[in-house]
């Protein structure tokens, strides 16, 4: 009850400070400017320009177009009468409101905003003349492949939008805005399908933004740790695009895509543990070849995690399941090595995620020539040095080209990690460890949720009808449903008949 009771008194409190902050504009000139410049701490580009029929105009030189600002707003503002009617009649800028706040004014102007007082007026007329520097749009980067739209995401909310109407060119689609971060002042976009989506997954998502109050978002990626159903789980619950057909598969599907201004991804949700191993590309293909790619990226994911706890289990408990034509050539690679498996597996891992990462952070082709020669050279004088064996140098390389399947970057890396505990646990307990392993991670994912839907569907619970789009995917007229993970008020995606002449 204390803590309740601490509560109301902090909410009782910043409720009262908001209404403090809704102070009306002054409307003397003199007072309007010092108001202005207290608020904006009389900021280097902070531009104050009073014209001679009584209009003030405040705005910020690093945020406005000044060929426009002169075009359509000072030049059209000299000959009008000094108020805010007056001002609206001339300035030529299509975006332009009243305000009565010395909030609201602030805040046009930190959006690139020219705002125009007018002596003896309460009202404030602001126009925005900020300028768009946008990046061009290019391929993807993280998410690349040869068939399909060649198109990724920039950092424009406005364009990220743009490019996902233009795939979904439907009255339904819906565009609910958000405002995050008492510092940053974030704008956030939910989009989904009217008619399509389910209404309280919907509500969930947006009480779920809602309920957000932190200084900044930055980044989508922010977005996603803050509304996730678990903080805690390694897995990731929700799925990130840079690819705006991705992001409209999922909106067909009933799902949600939401938008960060600033970011180049989006986030989907809700998501099942399948999918990320799936690949847009997978839906451009033959569904043979499709089914064959998903079977070999989790057949990749088990190789990845387990190959090399397999192989310190093995040598360290289990000798007697190693045939016989391996142990000889085995025991000689390993005779001048003076450390237990455990021990150099752990020290092998260790040196491929230094690579890895060294190469990540340098430039593009330095990183790469670095990766590629520093495995080679690093790898070489380890086996010759006795500090490991030939054998385990092809194990770890063959785990590590395996976490490379995975298609995305943060489950490729909880893979990565996951190969450590499960050394452990194999060179203290042996196979006994690495199943006290494999279960834990089991149950750990059948537990986890995405947006309140049960993230190990249509495994667990079963729901055989989704199978067809999972590990395998049949042929497209047997995938004309939507996910029931989603819980689509219209289950039917397209119907199908094939054409028999």
């Amino acid at each position: 009850m204390f803590f309740k009771r601490k509560k109301d008194e902090v909410d009782n409190s910043m409720n009262q400070k908001n209404l403090v902050d809704k102070e009306l504009i002054p409307v003397d000139k003199a007072d309007f400017i010092q108001k202005m410049k207290d608020c904006l701490h009389d900021s280097a580009d902070l531009n104050i320009k009073e014209l001679q029929n009584g209009f003030t105009l405040i705005f910020l030189d690093t945020l406005t177009d000044k060929k426009m600002l002169n075009q359509d707003v000072l030049s059209r503002l000299e000959d009008a009468k000094a108020s805010p009617n007056e001002a609206l009649k001339h300035i030529t800028v299509s975006s332009t409101s009243k305000h009565k706040y010395v909030e609201d004014v602030i805040d046009s102007i930190l959006h690139g905003a020219v705002v125009v007082h007018s002596p003896g007026h309460p009202v404030i007329i602001s126009a925005i003349v900020g300028t768009q520097e946008n990046r061009s749009l290019t391929r993807p980067e993280n998410e690349s492949q040869v068939l399909g739209p060649q198109i990724a995401f920039n950092e424009s909310l406005a364009t990220n939008i743009s490019l996902i109407r233009r795939f979904l060119t439907n009255p339904n689609l819906c565009n609910e805005s958000f405002t995050l971060g008492k510092q940053t002042k974030s704008a956030v976009s939910l989009l989904y399908l009217k008619g399509i989506a389910d209404d309280d997954m919907i509500e969930r998502m947006r009480e779920r933004i809602k309920s957000i109050d932190v200084d900044g978002i930055l980044d989508s990626s922010i977005l996603v740790q803050l509304i996730e159903d678990n903080s805690f789980a390694i897995f990731p619950q929700l799925l990130l695009t840079e690819r705006p057909d991705r992001a409209c598969a999922w909106i067909l599907n009933g799902k949600m895509v939401v938008l960060v201004d600033g970011s180049v991804q989006v986030i989907g949700a809700p998501q099942t543990f399948i999918e990320f191993f799936q690949s847009m590309e997978d839906e451009s293909v033959r569904w043979q070849i499709a089914t064959f790619l998903r079977v070999l990226r989790v057949f990749s994911m088990i190789v990845s995690i387990f190959f090399t706890a397999i192989y310190v289990a093995a040598l360290t408990f289990h000798y007697e399941i190693i045939p016989q034509t391996l142990l000889i050539p085995l025991g000689e690679s390993r005779s001048r090595v003076p450390f237990p498996p455990i021990i150099e597996a752990l020290l092998l891992e260790t040196m491929i995620e230094l690579l890895r990462e060294a190469g990540a952070r340098l430039p593009t082709k330095v990183g790469q020539t670095m990766g590629i020669v520093g495995g080679i050279v690093v790898g070489t004088a380890a086996v010759e040095a006795g500090f490991t064996s030939n054998i385990l140098i092809i194990i770890i390389a063959v785990s590590a080209l395996a976490s490379f399947t995975t298609p995305n970057y943060m489950m490729g890396n909880v893979i990565r990690v996951l190969r450590f505990p499960l050394i452990i646990l194999a060179g203290f307990w042996g196979f006994y460890g690495l199943m006290v392993g494999f279960c834990f991670l089991l149950i750990h994912l059948l537990r986890q949720s995405s947006l309140g839907t049960p993230f190990m569907a249509p495994f667990y619970p079963p729901r055989f009808e989704d199978w067809r789009d999972s590990i395998i995917r049949l042929p497209i007229g047997w995938t004309n449903s939507r996910p029931l993970q989603t819980r689509p008020l219209d289950r039917v995606k397209y119907r199908y008949q094939k054409n028999k002449k």
